[in-house]
């Protein structure tokens, strides 16, 4: 492949990327909304889900939200909600843990998100594995690179 049709699919891909991004804010906001909750609430509720239970400090840490008043809104409308709960880390029981319900409303919110997964099998069905493995492989290495991108925006002020 020459320069410039790299250099090309690299713009495309990038454009692509953009718009993505807008289509995936777009739908987080719907099913928010749909849900009773806005999408900072479910983002916290996605961070739970990935990464398992955090403390109040860590997933306001994590959402770019101050420890105290507006971490303890979010997490206090969440359990109000019956998405997230309290409870005290058994190794630490000063510490107090926040995680996600593992049913209630928590699975309504789950099942907003199938038309999402009905469309990613309809679109995939038409790549080969080898195909698979290279979207696979180019999402791993975005995603664990993303928290330094993060942290680079973070120092621009």
């Amino acid at each position: 492949m020459s320069a410039p049709d790299r250099a090309e699919l690299v713009a495309e891909l990038g454009h692509q990327a953009r718009v993505s991004t807008v289509w995936t804010v777009l739908l987080h906001h719907a099913i928010a909304s749909r849900s009773g909750i806005n999408v900072t609430d479910m983002q916290c509720i996605n961070l739970l889900q990935l990464r398992g239970p955090m403390t109040p400090g860590q997933l306001a840490d994590a959402m770019f939200l101050t420890t105290g008043g507006a971490i303890t809104a979010v997490i206090d409308r969440l359990e109000k909600a019956g998405m997230v709960r309290r409870r005290r880390d058994q190794q630490d029981r000063r510490r107090v843990l926040v995680e996600a319900a593992e049913e209630g409303p928590i699975s309504e919110l789950s099942r907003r998100f199938q038309p999402v997964a009905e469309l990613y099998e309809k679109v995939l069905d038409g790549y080969t594995d080898e195909q698979l493995a290279i979207l696979v492989d180019f999402m791993t290495h975005n995603n664990e690179a993303s928290p330094e991108v993060i942290e680079r925006v973070k120092e621009l002020g």
